[in-house]
């Protein structure tokens, strides 16, 4: 069954099988379809490695997440943490 606020079904379809969640697939699949694949395929950039975060930046990355349980770790728990979720 077509969804109306899908603009492009068969690319959100391909997503949902890759794993991405149902908004970030629709959110890519109707970019693509308003600007073309290739524009938003060099959209994104790279995310620094947490290795080079503080802690402090690390606690607030996990709290915005909504990860719970942060608190009490140490850098290379709380990296460990962030990229399971």
């Amino acid at each position: 069954m077509p969804n109306s606020s899908i603009k492009n079904e068969g690319l959100y379809e391909d997503l949902r099988e890759q794993g991405n969640s149902k908004e970030k697939a629709a959110r890519i699949s109707n970019a693509a379809a308003a600007k073309g694949t290739s524009s938003v395929g060099r959209k994104g950039g790279e995310s620094g490695s947490y290795e080079s975060w503080t802690v402090p930046e690390l606690k607030k990355r996990a709290k915005e997440l909504g990860i719970s349980g942060y608190s009490d770790k140490n850098k290379d728990q709380l990296v460990t943490l962030l990229r399971e979720h």
